[in-house]
């Protein structure tokens, strides 16, 4: 009867693909889940703004824009650990282990992302209908919102090159 470390080298056990798959599925899971509610929040308050400024909804589509460059950050990873992925005999669980991170650190951060640009997204576009002059104090929270999952990409792709 073989066990889970039965192969030519302990250090490649068969489970060790397994947490590279999470990575994958971790990495494209958070970031679309916070690129989505990111997408919807902003969405329902530029569609309450649009009631009563029409001619403000193109400027008003840019935090959905950004939420959605959130999800394309999830995607990049997943497609680089996604490539790398091999049998088990060739793929060490330290190798999976960092995959893993590497999905985590991207997946989650871009969650968090979403969920700050969907709030500011909101509020903001909202705002700017009454009052013009907070678009560009919009902009630059969304920035700063957008740059959270950034740090999640840089951490991931530090994390698969090791």
């Amino acid at each position: 009867m073989a066990n889970a470390t039965d192969s030519a080298n302990p250090n490649n056990p068969i489970y060790g693909p397994f947490f590279g798959v999470m990575g994958v599925a971790c990495s494209i899971i958070f970031s679309s889940l916070g690129a989505a509610y990111g997408t919807a929040k902003s969405g329902t308050g530029i569609a309450a703004m649009s009631v009563m400024r029409p001619e403000l909804i193109m400027k008003s589509i840019i935090p959905v824009v950004m939420a959605g460059i959130i999800a394309i950050y999830g995607l990049v990873v997943s497609v680089l650990i996604a490539g790398s992925l091999e049998p088990p005999e060739n793929y060490p669980l330290f190798k999976g282990f960092l995959h893993f991170g590497a999905g985590l650190s991207v997946g989650l951060s871009g969650l968090a992302a979403g969920l700050a640009i969907g709030i500011v997204g909101d509020a903001g576009v909202r705002g700017t209908a009454q009052q013009p002059r907070l678009f560009v104090g919009m902009i630059l929270i969304l920035i700063f919102a957008e740059v959270l999952g950034l740090y999640g990409l840089i951490v991931a792709i530090y994390l698969y090159t090791k």
